[in-house]
């Protein structure tokens, strides 16, 4: 099997998706010669030619609306926000048109076939519009998927997922592991379920959760825990919306604890939302507080980006006040 980085896995599904079916079409700010300014999209207009890979201006809400108007005519279309931070001028057509088309048509029309890919996250010195992480505002839209890989394995299975799912999904790529994070990667087609979380460690002690760039620190911190003889059941959520709530509830009901970590800001972020559900449901086991280790409730400063990031330290921090409660 051959070695990947997240970039070349990428392209990979990119380049199967676009083999196997005419109508896959994949477009946005500099993706065609460029290959976008990850290179993500290298060689495809090169191989699929000019009305397949192309260049769009440098307009978010017309790349969104071109997209939707495409997939309501049964193209498939790829579309590419370069930076997550630049989706907000395409958030109009996301969430008021994208997620609604289906259901305000009932069934009639949809844009089932629309994926939006966009690299999010901190960690490359980005500073305030190149390092936020949204997903968050798009798990409050029903109508959308939202989907964060961990790595080139993931990436390539839940990308192929996605741009052939029934449903618009949105495909957040952590930029910091985009050429760091590398791994074996089968060169044939293959799927991973969208919706369905991942326990990539077990654990009897606490639940540490996460999604994209997170689960790597994630690790780092359980090996500290571990070590303290502190056993870590580790879960990677994969999908935002839906999110594999039965999953961490069975896992937490066997650990008492909880631990979620990400790189939003802490108000109004994804592990609110999931802290809650818990909850409701798990209340009579929790042996403590679910902890939340995240962002800080500032804009991303650029000079202290390694204080505001939550780093495998501070989840290290956290799974030890929730098992020392």
């Amino acid at each position: 099997m051959p070695k990947m980085n997240m970039l070349q896995a990428i392209n990979n599904a990119l380049d199967i998706a676009m083999a196997e079916d005419d109508k896959v079409l994949c477009f946005g700010e500099d993706v065609g010669v460029f290959g976008g300014v990850f290179r993500a999209t290298s060689n495809l207009q090169e191989k699929y030619g000019r009305a397949r890979c192309f260049n769009t201006p440098l307009v978010e809400q017309g790349i969104i609306g071109f997209a939707n108007g495409l997939a309501a005519q049964g193209s498939v279309p790829v579309a590419e926000i370069q930076f997550a931070d630049y989706i907000f001028p395409a958030f109009d057509q996301i969430v008021n048109e994208t997620a609604k088309f289906r259901y305000r048509s009932g069934d009639l029309f949809n844009v089932g076939g629309l994926t939006i890919r966009t690299p999010y996250g901190g960690g490359i010195s980005g500073g305030l519009y190149h390092s936020q992480s949204p997903e968050a505002y798009f798990a409050h839209t029903p109508g959308l998927k939202v989907v964060v890989p961990r790595n080139p394995y993931q990436a390539k299975g839940l990308l192929l997922a996605a741009i052939r799912d029934p449903d618009p999904v949105i495909f957040f790529e952590p930029k910091r592991l985009y050429r760091a994070s590398t791994g074996e990667v089968p060169e044939n087609d293959y799927q991973l379920p969208i919706g369905e979380a991942e326990v990539t460690k077990e654990g009897t002690d606490v639940t540490v959760l996460g999604w994209g760039a997170q689960m790597e620190l994630i690790e780092k911190a359980v090996e500290m825990a571990e070590k303290s003889g502190i056993s870590c059941e580790i879960i990677d959520l994969r999908s935002i919306l839906p999110w594999d709530e039965d999953s961490v509830v069975e896992s937490v009901l066997k650990t008492g604890r909880l631990v979620i970590s990400h790189e939003a800001t802490r108000t109004g972020g994804f592990a609110s939302e999931i802290a809650a559900t818990i909850q409701e449901r798990c209340f009579l086991y929790l042996e403590s507080p679910i902890e939340r280790v995240t962002g800080m409730d500032t804009p991303f400063p650029l000079t202290l980006e390694k204080e505001y990031m939550p780093d495998h330290l501070k989840i290290y921090e956290a799974i030890r006040a929730s098992v020392d409660f």
